[in-house]
């Protein structure tokens, strides 16, 4: 065991990271590549799947090289991925008809608000345990079969593509199924990621049949649903294909309950937030799908092979880490690091608020004409005061969830396990510790999402033996503990929800 190891696909948002580890859980390959960001009009976002494929080779190769390993030296290797994010393709030649809608798209707003006036967003959610939103994938595949050839790919078959569909001819999926189909040839989703595309039955866990029929998705299209870590395989890499070898693809999980995996929060209660593009707080419910009074979704973590499933509130924030990358693009930073310089800078944010909603907001308001919104600037107001509050509002988001959270799961969170890009930034880590007036723990390995997919297929191939060993190998970097009072944070906290409300409802139709 000491010369093999496990690998990891983490497709992302803004890139594809492939990482190698060790039976101790510690890195020994990594590599990474963008992606192109597709905006067609405002508040359409997508990716292209050929390219995201291609990177997925390039990244494998590369962390391999890099490593100085060679394929045969790979156990099993896991996948993890951007939820919600949608594929239609060609079951015959494997080709996508129209490039992906990203998670963030939403362009089928208008869809879901017809949906809303039909009074079906609790039959949906009793169903889903999700909010009826664009976020999910029902309504981009619906959006696709309905709109996409007129767009640019044009099909060289004439029919339709819902009749195409209808004929069997199309299958949609996740990114997840994308990249298993490009590996093993199979059609398989995990049920961390069906969970995700408001088309299948979380308490039933099948696919819906009355949801496949209100969004006209044939039953045909959509993938088979599998354990999280398959003892039985999705299926090989081809041992003609870029690899040279035949190695079992044995796991996948959605970005965010991979890293609820890999920060070993297997017990119910535990809780993580993984700070990414977005934010994604997460808690382990056990086998009980609990509802949310208070704008979080149910959705499932994971699931074992031959185990029950184990369900999970969530809070999805839909722009943190992008709100970063937006100081960037403007220009109001050089990089990322220089955030916590800039926020120590100045004492406070002099009463500016910023609310990053550039693509709507998710939980706990799930406001999908929401926009991006700075208040309480004055001639006064610098750079600094503008970096300090997108800072704050990353943990005041958190804060909006951690709330809903305890409301919904009457669990006290006393600690919370993070990781993500963005909690290398100490100064962000303290900031969220005293704003929710929580002790805050960061693990020595931070990419818990490509570590959870690698923990999975390597319990499924045998690598692992017992979740046990994965506890052990969760280890603590450093724990931030509050160092304002709660009367201070309240107030500010406070006007954030003022803030917020300035935000909502802001998009309207031209």
């Amino acid at each position: 065991m000491a010369d093999t190891y496990v690998g990891s696909i983490d497709q992302g948002t803004t890139g594809t990271r492939f990482m190698v580890f060790d039976h101790s859980g510690q890195v020994v390959a990594n590599a990474y590549e963008t992606h192109e960001q597709i905006y067609p009009e405002p508040g359409w976002v997508e990716h292209d799947p050929i390219e995201i494929w291609e990177n997925t080779q390039q990244v494998v190769i590369d962390g391999l090289e890099e490593a100085g390993l060679d394929a045969s030296q790979l156990e099993a290797l896991g996948i993890t991925n951007q939820r919600e994010t949608t594929i239609v393709w060609d079951e015959e030649t494997g080709k996508p008809v129209h490039n992906a809608l990203v998670w963030q798209d939403r362009r089928t707003t208008d869809r879901v608000e017809d949906i809303q006036e039909q009074d079906k967003v609790e039959w949906i959610r009793e169903k889903t345990g999700l909010e009826c939103d664009a976020y999910f994938s029902a309504t981009k595949t619906e959006w696709v079969l309905d709109n996409a050839e007129p767009l640019k790919m044009q099909s060289s078959r004439g029919a339709d593509l819902r009749d195409r569909a209808e004929d069997g001819e199309l299958l949609m999926g996740t990114i997840d199924a994308w990249l298993i189909y490009n590996l093993t040839g199979n059609h398989i989703t995990d049920v961390s990621n069906a969970s995700r595309t408001m088309l299948y039955n979380i308490r039933d866990l099948e696919w819906d049949d009355e949801l496949l029929a209100e969004f006209g998705v044939p039953e045909s299209m959509v993938p088979e649903v599998r354990p999280s870590s398959d003892e039985d395989y999705y299926g090989y890499t081809d041992p003609d294909g870029f690899l040279g070898e035949e190695i079992p693809v044995a796991g996948a999980l959605g970005d965010q309950q991979a890293a609820l995996f890999g920060q070993a929060c297997f017990d119910e209660g535990d809780a993580k937030n993984t700070y990414g593009t977005g934010s994604f707080y997460l808690m382990n419910t056990g086998e009980e799908a609990v509802a949310s009074d208070h704008g979080l979704l149910t959705t499932i973590g994971f699931q074992m092979s031959g185990e029950p499933v184990q369900y999970a509130l969530e809070g999805s924030i839909f722009i943190t880490g992008a709100a970063i990358e937006w100081l960037e693009d403007v220009d109001l930073i050089n990089n990322a690091a220089q955030t916590a310089e800039l926020a120590r800078s100045v004492d406070s944010t002099d009463g500016v608020y910023m609310v990053p909603a550039f693509t709507g907001l998710g939980a706990p308001h799930w406001d999908g004409r929401a926009r991006g919104t700075i208040v309480g600037m004055t001639r006064g107001t610098e750079k600094a005061h503008i970096v300090r509050a997108t800072l704050e509002s990353i943990a005041y988001q958190t804060r909006d969830v951690a709330e809903a959270m305890e409301a919904d799961s009457n669990i006290e969170t006393t600690s919370l396990r993070v990781d993500g890009g963005a909690v290398k930034n100490n100064f962000l880590c303290q900031l969220q510790s005293d704003i929710i007036q929580t002790e805050i723990v960061r693990p020595e390995v931070d990419e818990t999402t490509a570590l959870g997919s690698a923990y999975a297929a390597g319990l499924a191939v045998g690598y692992w033996d017992t979740v046990d060993e994965l506890r052990d190998n969760w280890q603590v970097d450093r724990e931030f503990t509050p160092e304002k009072s709660s009367a201070e944070v309240d107030k500010r906290y406070d006007r954030w929800d003022d803030a917020v409300e300035r935000s909502l409802d802001w998009a309207q139709e031209e």
